[in-house]
């Protein structure tokens, strides 16, 4: 009996070791007609194998890059693509540097910080005072994602001092908004997402039909 342990290792193992086989089979023909043929024939046995596959551009392409993977590039055929390179031959991709951004205060992120930065910038009057209430409304509002329990405005203030170098304060008169209000639109949109995400899962693809028409059915 053969087993698994004395066999070589195989390339791609989700097509089976009876794929490989024969694509080693392949290889050994001398008529290279005939691997032309076969090579084909077999790459449309794995589109035909694999039908999720279809929807994918250049399938053709790709399976023929397996089919030289799997011989090892051994394969000597007139193949419609270019051979791909080797793995240890191919080039590296390329490294994406991250961001480092320094955040002051990271629940917040960096698009807030650079909002306070710009208003900042503003020249003193009602529109920049209203600014100035609008992102520290919104301070609050993403504190009380992060620590749903409750926060004092006290706190946002020091929150949008520290921010913005301690150029924006909100004037004696302003009031934000109050937490049970955030907490319980937080809560509602929090719903509303689930039952949507729920739906979907469900029910995909279905559409909604107008059932006050079924009255007019067969007029």
């Amino acid at each position: 009996m053969e087993y698994n342990t004395t066999r070589g290792p195989m390339k791609i193992s989700e097509y089976g070791r009876n794929i490989q086989n024969m694509i080693l089979y392949i290889v050994s023909l001398p008529d290279k007609e005939q691997r032309n043929r076969m090579t084909g024939t077999l790459v449309n046995i794995l589109a035909i194998m694999n039908p999720d596959m279809r929807d994918q551009v250049d399938i053709r392409h790709k399976l023929y890059d397996h089919v030289h993977l799997m011989s090892d590039f051994t394969l000597d055929i007139d193949s419609p693509y270019p051979v791909p390179p080797r793995p240890e031959e191919a080039p590296a991709p390329e490294i994406i540097p991250y961001t480092q951004e320094k955040i002051k205060l990271r629940p917040y992120g960096k698009y807030m910080q650079r909002m306070i930065e710009k208003a900042v910038e503003y020249e003193e009057g009602e529109e920049k005072d209203a600014l100035v209430k609008t992102i520290a409304n919104n301070l609050k509002k993403m504190y009380l994602n992060w620590n749903r329990d409750s926060v004092n405005d006290e706190l946002i203030h020091e929150h949008l001092s520290l921010l913005s170098g301690t150029k924006l304060k909100l004037r004696d008169e302003d009031r934000l908004h109050s937490t049970v209000d955030i907490l319980k639109a937080n809560k509602q949109v929090a719903e509303k997402q689930k039952t949507t995400t729920f739906k979907r899962h469900k029910f995909p693809g279905k559409k909604t039909e107008n059932v006050g028409r079924k009255k007019n059915f067969g007029k």
